[in-house]
């Protein structure tokens, strides 16, 4: 699953863990709290977005700022576009409200790049929005500055504003460079209103504390201003994130001293360093394997992999049935490529230490082997 904490081999930031500690002793962070969020959380993510105050929304983790903006934007008979293959979620929001999902193409070939022509394709009048996710779940790609260009450059042209769930921001490696939507579109003019969504979950090894923020990005006219007071409005029914976390937010993006810059910034550094090199090690290892293909990741934590289903001896017909038989016969969990509109694929997550995932492509390996076309 997608626990980057999950084997304990991942810590999380040393100076947010005292953040919350300092928080908890200073004991005045008990209380309820502005329901889009505490005040000193809201200026230090202003700050490091370089936006306002008003255009932060602070709720519980990534997920949960989405389906704020999901739900402001969506209608009964309404859709937005996602990629495919995509993170579920949005699907899931989507549905709930009776609305619904148009699924664009994201290439392979390309290294997962988003197949524009498709992406315009699927725009219709009830379209809201085109909904991107970069670095990706579950692909682990980055789009560059030009690729993003001309996603925002389509966006303008159908005056479809852009929520970019960026989740992942700066887990990347690879001589890739992460590049935020909202800072392209600023490049390019202000030619598209921009949502973004993060949170402290993956990028500082924290996903159980559910602090996830959304900023507005030039989003002062039309449909876009009235998209953030919904979700403004929205916000009421929670009241957000827990208090105590939300107090941390300023020691990871506005540390104050030279020493904690410092800190920090080796901490993503090391992160980066650790999983370039267990995305290596899982790619060389699966490309070995009889009958799959691997598409290198170059950011977030996942890996997709495509299996060559003739190349099998017919004990499945698919990447459902390869990933059960897989989980039977070797006792190794990876997801269906299903799971994200991806047939024939599976997603790998390599946060696990080294051994623990060497030992899990030896039986990968062993698998392909024993199922081989004879």
């Amino acid at each position: 699953m997608g626990d980057p904490t999950a084997f304990g081999n991942l810590p999380p930031c040393d100076e947010l863990i005292d953040g919350v500690v300092n928080a908890a002793q200073g004991k005045s962070n008990n209380g309820y709290v502005n329901a889009c969020g505490a005040p000193a959380a809201r200026q230090a993510i202003a700050k490091f977005y370089d936006v306002s105050e008003d255009d932060v929304v602070i709720g519980s983790g990534c997920s949960g700022v989405l389906e704020l903006c999901l739900t402001a934007m969506l209608d009964e008979d309404t859709n937005i576009l996602v990629p495919k293959p995509g993170f579920p979620l949005y699907q899931v929001i989507a549905d709930s409200h009776g609305a619904g999902v148009k699924e664009y193409r994201l290439d392979p070939a390309t290294g997962w790049e988003c197949d524009l022509d498709d992406m315009e394709a699927q725009i219709d009048k009830g379209t809201r929005g085109i909904l991107i996710n970069n670095p990706s779940n579950p692909c682990g790609s980055v789009f560059s500055e030009e690729h993003l260009e001309k996603i925002c450059l389509l966006a303008a042209k159908h005056k479809l504003p852009i929520i970019a769930d960026e989740v992942y921001g700066g887990m990347v490696f690879g001589g890739k460079k992460y590049v935020s939507c909202a800072t392209v579109s600023k490049k390019l003019g202000n030619v598209v209103p921009v949502i973004s969504a993060c949170g402290l979950a993956k990028q500082f090894l924290v996903p159980g504390w559910r602090v996830g923020w959304l900023t507005f990005h030039d989003t002062d006219c039309g449909a876009a201003k009235e998209i953030k007071a919904g979700v403004m409005r929205l916000a009421q029914v929670v009241l957000g994130a827990t208090h105590l976390c939300q107090a941390a937010v300023p020691s990871v993006l506005c540390p104050e001293g030279e020493s904690e810059k410092n800190k920090i910034a080796a901490f993503k550094k090391q992160l980066n360093e650790t999983l370039e090199a267990q995305s290596s090690f899982t790619c060389e290892a699966l490309q070995k394997c009889h009958g799959l293909r691997v598409v290198p990741s170059c950011g977030a934590m996942y890996v997709m992999v495509e299996i060559l289903i003739d190349e099998f001896d017919g004990s499945f017909e698919d990447d459902v049935g390869f990933t059960g038989k897989l989980l039977e016969e070797e006792n190794v969990f990876a997801l269906p490529g299903s799971c994200f509109g991806a047939k024939n694929f599976f997603r790998v997550v390599y946060c696990a230490p080294t051994d623990m995932l060497g030992k899990a492509y030896e039986r990968i390996g062993a698998f392909c082997d024993a199922h081989k076309k004879k």
